[in-house]
């Protein structure tokens, strides 16, 4: 399919911040309006929303940056523990002077953006969650175990390395595997060809990823709703039917943690609904986007 990302602005800077020093950043920019941040998710990069830079950037600013250690940004050799890189968000948000700017998270970039809107409530503004992971599922469970042997670092650096490209194609899932690219495949790999990229991706996978800490984020979600405590920002948990990586129940399960946000699924859309099912994407995305900044 046709998209924008070739018309987008790329910039680059270094971002301080105290999880990850001053960091080498690269991030995109389309469109004009009020500023929205596009966070992406585990093994991707910024490219993933190429689909909908178009529809969304013709209401908004829209912003996507590479995070740490993936796409065009730098992977320093240091900690990737879940509250370091949603504490980066918020230092790159305060860089660009966009803090409170509504935001899309998807998957890892959604449970970030969660985490980041309880750590401080003003960083974001209106949020939507798709398809993050919410719920210590036992495949989590198994991977943790995995990447904590004393081999494992090295393992996963001899199997990426045969050939970045085809791990990608592998392991990044559709609910209709036809959909996937050569083009994005290519750009998925590209971190992956370095072993700062590949270390960077290990310590995701172990300390991001961790089942313990997504045990702790459930369990921080539901105090506050048993204190009668809303969500610190309006969040809408958008979660497709076909998801072949995080089902669509894990999304019903953050919100009976979260019963004030909006909850809503996509028909026929993978863990990338915004890029294989863009037409069911947009209605409730952008709808919930209209939400004034600062209501409740």
């Amino acid at each position: 399919m046709p998209h924008a990302w070739a018309r987008a602005e790329t910039l680059t800077d270094t971002v301080p911040s105290d999880a990850f020093g001053a960091l080498r950043t690269t991030w995109r920019t389309f469109g004009e309006g009020p500023p929205l941040l596009l966070v992406h998710g585990l093994m991707t990069a910024g490219y993933s929303w190429r689909y909908v830079l178009e529809p969304l950037g013709a209401r908004y600013r829209v912003i996507v940056p590479d995070l740490p250690g993936s796409g065009d940004t730098d992977a320093p050799d240091t900690s990737y523990h879940p509250d370091r890189l949603a504490d980066w968000i918020a230092a790159f948000a305060d860089h660009l002077g966009i803090r409170g700017a509504r935001t899309i998270g998807n998957s890892l970039g959604g449970y970030l953006c969660l985490r980041l809107a309880l750590r401080d409530p003003g960083a974001l503004g209106p949020l939507v969650d798709l398809h993050s992971p919410g719920v210590p599922l036992l495949r989590l469970h198994a991977l943790h175990a995995a990447m904590s042997l004393p081999f494992a670092q090295g393992a996963l650096r001899r199997l990426v390395h045969r050939d970045p490209e085809r791990w990608v194609h592998r392991n990044v899932h559709y609910y209709d595997e036809t959909l996937k690219s050569r083009e994005e495949t290519r750009v998925w790999a590209e971190p992956l060809r370095s072993d700062a990229g590949v270390r960077a991706f290990g310590r995701i996978l172990r300390e991001t990823l961790d089942p313990a800490e997504l045990k702790g984020f459930l369990r921080s979600l539901e105090a506050r709703r048993d204190e009668g405590l809303p969500f610190p920002v309006p969040l809408l948990l958008l979660y497709a039917e076909t998801d072949p990586i995080v089902p669509p129940w894990i999304g019903e399960r953050l919100h009976r943690a979260i019963p004030s946000a909006r909850f809503e699924r996509v028909a026929r859309g993978s863990h990338f609904a915004h890029v294989d099912a863009v037409e069911r994407f947009l209605p409730p995305v952008l709808g919930f986007l209209a939400t004034p900044v600062g209501d409740p």
